[in-house]
């Protein structure tokens, strides 16, 4: 394979794995590599992940699809990221050490934090500034449940020890030591204005939210910084980010207003493209962030069932017959895989 050849490594970091491919300038996959992590089930309805697992087997599969495809590291032209969202990070910025697990998208322990701010009358609110409902989903709440459990982080997030990020802004700290995000990870925070396309004041105050422990809002096509010398033994370039189903939807070239998709993992979500504008849905979709390729931010309505393929890890199966890639052999598990967290809300894909 000729030296000259450059490409393109994409960091694909799931719920229940890490995945790396690498493509050509044609689009064709010459290497790829995916490694399971452990599930942390506490309670029933619970579930958290190891920020420092989720980085370790992100790093090995990058490493292993580099080394599938037999070529160098000064080859790859750029990385770039796509990531389970919502999912809660927050870690210390003198040491890089995540002060607790990850917090995952599917987890409903802040269910009751929702519902006294719905009972406060915050719900018109929220979903005016977001485009989102007051859910347990979205990494707002997860991050006040935190700080609530634990006093001690939120005096430490005030003092501008902490940082908190989706699981995008935690690969990209430790790739590039830089804080940063993407606008369609921000947006599935409930701590994002969509039109203002900044973190708001009003947001953080109804949560308790510190605006320090805030990452940078940039572009989701530009660079994020690069590489640490000592990851790949050169400095590679981050030039993208983007939120799994965002990521999706650009993927199935939905580039038009009225294209959509529809896709299946350990959910099922479907979002359509609306264009430079926002639209707000009558039937509960909610409005979110698509991207920004540096020249304004394009927006999609989603509907979302949080239980697709995730069910199947539920099943009673035997071991013989059970899908690979659901569990690893050997696995942690700090619950039962008989009690998977609760569905909530969905909402019907057709008529905004």
């Amino acid at each position: 394979m000729s030296a000259k050849e450059q490409y393109i490594l994409a960091l694909d970091q799931g719920t229940t794995s890490s995945r790396a491919i690498l493509f050509n300038r044609d689009g064709i996959v010459i290497g790829v590599q995916q490694i399971p992590f452990n599930q942390i089930f506490p309670k029933p309805g619970w579930v958290e992940h190891d920020p420092e697992e989720i980085w370790a087997t992100q790093l090995e599969s990058a490493k292993g699809a580099v080394a599938t495809a037999q070529i160098e590291a000064d080859q790859i032209l750029a990385i770039g990221i796509t990531n389970q969202r919502e999912t809660t990070v927050v870690w210390e910025r003198s040491t890089g050490k995540p002060v607790y697990n990850a917090i995952v998208w599917q987890c409903r322990r802040s269910s009751g934090i929702c519902d006294e701010l719905r009972a406060q009358g915050a719900e018109p609110m929220v979903r005016e500034k977001t485009g989102l409902v007051l859910d347990a989903y979205f990494s707002g709440t997860k991050l006040a449940w935190l700080f609530r459990e634990y006093p001690v982080l939120k005096v430490r997030a005030e003092r501008g020890e902490l940082m908190f990020g989706t699981v995008d802004s935690w690969l990209i700290y430790k790739l590039t030591g830089r804080h940063a995000t993407d606008p369609s990870n921000a947006s599935r925070t409930l701590l994002f204005n969509i039109h203002s396309r900044k973190w708001d004041e009003d947001l953080l105050r109804l949560l308790g939210i510190p605006a320090s422990i805030l990452p940078e809002v940039l572009p989701s096509s530009g660079l994020f910084g690069s590489t640490k010398r000592d990851i790949f033994g050169i400095e590679i370039p981050v030039a993208g980010a983007a939120g799994d189903q965002q990521a999706a939807l650009f993927g199935h070239a939905c580039f038009e207003p009225g294209d959509a998709k529809n896709t299946y993992g350990t959910g099922c979500f479907t979002l359509m493209n609306t264009g430079p504008f926002p639209v707000a849905s009558t039937r509960n979709l909610l409005t979110t962030v698509a991207w920004d390729l540096g020249k304004g931010y394009t927006y999609a309505l989603e509907g979302s069932v949080f239980i697709a393929g995730a069910v199947i890890s539920s099943l009673p199966l035997s071991a013989s017959a059970r899908p690979t890639g659901i569990r690893k052999p050997g696995a942690r598990w700090s619950g039962s895989p008989e009690e998977p967290p609760a569905p909530t809300w969905s909402a019907p894909p057709s008529n905004p």
